[in-house]
């Protein structure tokens, strides 16, 4: 395939174009997957239904998800199992209620947001890749070379608290000021969710260093999040380290039973 200006046309129907117009190859299946997947967003109903699910904690099956959206439940299934299709949503089958054998109905599909990343960038870059040398020759060297590392996501996150905590006034209270620090977190990608006391950064927007180069990696957002939280006057929060899980950030923020509004 090649794409002429906007129009994607069959090679065998193009030999050459115009004078001034170029013809590119792109025949790279990944290329094209990608622009096949971002371009299935582009119909509102099916982004309602994609952005409707990522937010969601569990998996959703079809009634809820047509309901969310006030649409019927054939096409839902139609725009959900499209999304499956292109690798958006992961689909699953489960019994809902815990009646068994005959006349307890079949298993619902249940979908929930897979962990496929679709990146696509024109003309290509790739800073995944020079990030990945970056972090393996910062992992190499002297740990005091690191620390530089260290400060200076701390002055980044110094940088993003301040932003946060420019939307308000003076004199606003601990809980507002969080508020905001997550709004920028999430800005970011990191996807918080409060609970329980914690905030929970449900994506990790540097998970593909953080599997080449984890201590490296994860100690840099630590230092990332701590400066933020500082800056954004969000006294009463503060970032650890967990265990990693798939797809998660490395960092929890922990915040006190009491907070003044």
């Amino acid at each position: 395939m090649v794409v002429y200006a906007q129009y994607t046309l069959p090679l065998e129907q193009l030999d050459r174009g115009p004078a001034g117009y170029r013809f590119f190859d792109v025949a790279d299946a990944n290329l094209e997957s990608q622009i096949a997947a971002i371009a299935l967003l582009d119909d509102p109903t099916r982004r309602g239904l994609y952005l409707f699910i990522a937010g969601r904690r569990c998996e959703v099956g079809r009634d809820e998800a047509a309901s969310a959206l006030c649409i019927s439940r054939a096409l839902a299934a139609f725009h959900l199992d499209k999304l499956v299709q292109q690798g958006l949503l992961d689909a699953s089958y489960r019994r809902l209620t815990t009646r068994r054998g005959p006349g307890a109905g079949r298993p619902a599909k249940l979908y929930r947001r897979s962990a496929r990343q679709v990146e696509l960038t024109l003309p290509e870059r790739r800073y995944e890749l020079a990030g990945r040398v970056f972090a393996r020759a910062l992992t190499a060297i002297e740990p005091a070379a690191r620390g530089a590392l260290a400060r200076a996501a701390r002055a980044e996150g110094r940088t993003l608290g301040a932003a946060a905590r420019a939307r308000t006034g003076p004199n606003v209270g601990t809980d507002r000021l969080l508020a905001n620090a997550l709004g920028v977190l999430d800005e970011c990608g990191y996807d918080p969710e409060r609970v329980n006391g914690e905030v929970r950064l449900r994506n990790c927007p540097f998970d593909a260093l953080a599997n080449e180069c984890r201590p490296l990696v994860c100690g840099t957002n630590l230092a990332l999040l701590r400066g933020l939280l500082a800056a954004a006057g969000a006294r009463g929060t503060r970032a650890e380290l967990r265990a990693p899980q798939a797809g998660s950030c490395c960092v929890i923020l922990k915040t006190s039973a009491h907070t003044k509004r």
